[in-house]
């Protein structure tokens, strides 16, 4: 047997012997995705420090979720402004204009923000969106000059009644999102910032009550009229 022959076939031995292995290490940005989704489904409650930044204005509060569909935020920017979504009513309070929009619910369904942070949320995603990663399935800083690492997906929307064109999510170490940057079908783009991440702390239900100031204005299905 010729040298090139033993080469050839030591290599094939070596292609044979190792790809089995080397695919199972393959991480698809569908699995990743779905280890993501995976991980969500073990939250029964969240609490995160939120940023959102949409165009020039920005907005920070404090974000609870609790499932299957309790949500809260308390805005510190602007200032004791409140997102509820609790008993099927989504609230929404303006106090600079002493002001509060309510909403409600026909069914679980049309809470959308409230299952943001949930498996039920991603899982719409997932119908929704074509999933890949942004650049690779290897961790990336999460910004330019940042420390910190993150993997990147980007989706990109099946049909045009989704919300967004594009979404473009980063998931931390511990499976969590991180940041979901989208933008809209007018090219607007919104970005979500989640930190001090908590999940599974036992809530309580009180948290999400929202006790309507007496003094504001109340408007009434702002959104849409709620089927009888």
């Amino acid at each position: 047997m010729t040298i090139n022959k033993i080469f050839f076939l030591s290599f094939l031995f070596l292609v044979i012997a190792f790809s089995p292995a080397a695919a199972q290490d393959i991480l698809t940005a569908s699995q990743f995705f779905d280890s993501v989704s995976d991980k969500y489904s073990t939250v029964e409650d969240y609490e995160a420090r939120i940023s959102i930044i949409a165009g020039e204005v920005g907005m920070e509060g404090i974000l609870f979720y609790k499932s299957p569909n309790l949500l809260r935020i308390n805005f510190s920017e602007p200032e004791e402004q409140v997102i509820s979504v609790y008993d099927d009513i989504l609230t929404l309070h303006i106090p600079d204009q002493n002001v509060i929009m309510e909403q409600k619910l026909q069914r679980h369904s049309d809470a959308t923000l409230a299952v943001m942070a949930s498996k039920q949320g991603l899982e719409l995603l997932k119908r929704g969106y074509s999933v890949a990663f942004l650049k690779g399935p290897e961790p990336v800083v999460l910004d330019e000059g940042s420390d910190e690492l993150v993997r990147k997906l980007n989706l990109v929307w099946r049909k045009t009644d989704e919300g967004y064109r594009q979404i473009v999510m980063s998931i931390d170490k511990n499976g969590m999102i991180r940041r979901m940057k989208g933008l809209t079908v007018n090219y607007e783009t919104f970005q979500f910032d989640f930190t001090e991440i908590r999940i599974n702390q036992n809530i309580p239900e009180v948290r999400f009550q929202y006790d309507t100031p007496p003094s504001a204005y109340v408007m009434n299905n702002f959104l849409f009229e709620p089927e009888e």
